[in-house]
C-alpha cells in the first residue's frame, strides 16, 4: 500500500463537473493498493495517517495532528502509484491491485480512518476525477507499506 499525504489548505474532487468531495484544512491522500495488501496493513497505514503530526504548534514546530486542528481528509484511490517505468515509455501497472480487490481495501482504509473520529471525503473509485488542492507548506509525505516493513 502506498499513500501520498499532502497537507492542504483545501482540496476538492469533481466527477463529470460536479463536486463529490471537498475539504478545507487537512490531508489529501492519494491511495495506491497492491495485490499483497491486507486489512492488517490497512489498519497500520490508517493509524499512521490519522495520528501524523505535521501541523504547526504555537512555536512553529510540526507537532499537531489532524484532530488538533480539526482537519479533514480527502481520500482518492490512485492505482498509478504502482506504475512501473523501468522499461519503455509506457508504464506498466502489474503491481496495482485490480478493481475488485482494490476497491474494498480502499473503502476499508477510509472506514479505519473514520474510526479515529476524523471526517473523510472521497473520490469515486475508478472514475475520471479532477482533483484540485492547495498544498500547505508544501508538506508531502510518502507512506509505503513495503518500506515500513509491513509486507
Amino acid at each position: 500500500m502506498r499513500v501520498i499525504i499532502q497537507r492542504v489548505a483545501h482540496a476538492s474532487v469533481k466527477v463529470d463537473g460536479e463536486y463529490i468531495g471537498k475539504i478545507d484544512q487537512g490531508f489529501m491522500l492519494l491511495v495506491g493498493i497492491t495485490q499483497t495488501d491486507t486489512i492488517d496493513i490497512v489498519k497500520k497505514i490508517a493509524k499512521k495517517c490519522a495520528e501524523l503530526r505535521v501541523f504547526e504548534d504555537e512555536n512553529g514546530k510540526m507537532n499537531k495532528g489532524l484532530s488538533d486542528v480539526k482537519g479533514k481528509i480527502l481520500s482518492i484511490s490512485q492505482f498509478t502509484l504502482y506504475a512501473d517505468c523501468k522499461k519503455g515509455r509506457r508504464p506498466g501497472f502489474e503491481r496495482a491491485a485490480k478493481g475488485d480487490v482494490a476497491k474494498p481495501i480502499w473503502e476499508a482504509f477510509n472506514e479505519e480512518i473514520r474510526s479515529y473520529g476524523l471526517e473523510v471525503e472521497t473520490g469515486i473509485f475508478g472514475a475520471d476525477m479532477k482533483v484540485e488542492l492547495l498544498n500547505d507548506g508544501p508538506v508531502t509525505i510518502i507512506l509505503d507499506s513495503a518500506e515500513m516493513g509491513l509486507e
